[in-house]
């Protein structure tokens, strides 16, 4: 009976020791849209968020501490990623990574910086997201008047002297990057024949594609996600319609192509450099493969937003955010991306986008800047 007693302290003892250094792990969040429409952009930003804390912790850890992660669904819905980062302030998580859709990390974003949460984000290009000198925000890719040059300045090349129509999905990234692409066409004397908006999550875009071949349209941009540009797409080619489809970095992920399937052959789209084949993710990716997992579009990026606030905390010896985004903006960072730097507002030094197109095969290359 005796024996059994010493058991049972022994077993309490070494859950309470388990508890203990549960407790004492650093929560982290990663914040995306685990479901709905974007949800392969989700999975993508899950999947670079639980490598590199598997990473971080088989190299010690934070702060001699284990990285537990928490991931969070917002739907790409504003209400929704409000909520979300109000909870996760709530829990005093000192750090995100996160949103997905500008229109998420914007109203989330304000949200963190009362509850003194660091939010970088791999993939809200709006530039509206560091423009409201808020303190904890940064971000590791690009903005949408950088991506929106290289899409203009693509088109005035490849498309001079043809029609040109630009549609918005009138969410705050979709209009914002559209907004962007004709501001920088007109500037290159480029005027566009059509310029029309369509909900997202809209079906039916035969009324905008009857216009579309009315107007004898060379090219459309899209400013929106692939869901949509898909559908458009197909029905374009159900019409008759053979325009080029360009649109912006929310096409790069393979579900596209299996939406809009052969149409999707020959279609454009701006994004930064492959990340997949920088020396810098060698290694990296080798373990996404050996999992069966191909890390395109923001899987690297989420991973690296996760090196940089790792290393960041490391070098200020404390994870309280203010200290932390302080050390941020004024180092220098390795990541898979290369070497990566910030200024004041939270947006990277050094960012290069380039025109991909989509083969007949689902796959994406990049394409000479001057048209192939």
């Amino acid at each position: 009976m005796k024996s059994l007693k010493l058991i049972g302290l022994a077993l309490g003892a070494s859950f309470a020791l388990s508890a203990s250094a549960f407790a004492q792990d650093i929560t982290i969040a990663v914040a995306g849209p685990m479901t709905g429409s974007e949800s392969a952009f989700g999975r993508q930003m899950k999947n670079g968020a639980e490598q590199a804390v598997a990473d971080i912790n088989a190299a010690g850890g934070v702060l001699g501490k284990k990285l537990a992660l928490e991931s969070n669904d917002d739907a790409c819905d504003p209400k929704q990623a409000r909520s979300i980062a109000e909870k996760i302030g709530s829990s005093k998580i000192p750090f995100v990574a996160g949103h997905f859709c500008s229109s998420s990390s914007i109203p989330a974003s304000e949200a963190y910086a009362d509850a003194n949460v660091l939010q970088i984000t791999p993939a809200s290009t709006n530039p509206l997201f560091t423009e409201r000198k808020l303190w904890n925000v940064a971000r590791v890719c690009g903005r949408d008047d950088q991506q929106g040059l290289v899409a203009a300045d693509y088109i005035a090349k490849a498309y001079k002297g043809k029609n040109i129509a630009i549609l918005n999905d009138k969410t705050t990234y979709g209009k914002g990057l559209a907004d962007e692409t004709k501001k920088a066409l007109n500037k290159a004397g480029i005027t566009e024949k059509v310029n029309e908006s369509y909900n997202k999550g809209d079906k039916d875009f035969n009324a905008i594609v009857s216009r579309l071949k009315k107007e004898s349209i060379d090219l459309v941009y899209v400013g929106g996600y692939h869901q949509e540009a898909g559908l458009i797409l197909r029905q374009m080619r159900d019409q008759g319609l053979q325009a080029v489809l360009m649109a912006g970095d929310a096409m790069n992920d393979k579900e596209f192509a299996s939406i809009a399937g052969p149409a999707a052959e020959g279609t454009l789209f701006t994004f930064g450099p492959d990340p997949r084949n920088k020396p810098t993710a060698k290694a990296i990716v080798e373990k996404f493969k050996a999992k069966n997992i191909d890390p395109e579009g923001y899987t690297l990026y989420t991973y690296a937003a996760m090196q940089v606030w790792t290393q960041a905390a490391a070098k200020a010896k404390t994870t309280d955010a203010k200290k932390v985004m302080e050390t941020i903006k004024a180092g220098e960072w390795d990541t898979v991306l290369g070497k990566m730097a910030f200024d004041a507002k939270g947006d990277i030094k050094a960012i290069d986008y380039v025109v991909y197109k989509w083969d007949a095969k689902g796959n994406y290359t990049e394409i000479n800047p001057k048209g192939s």
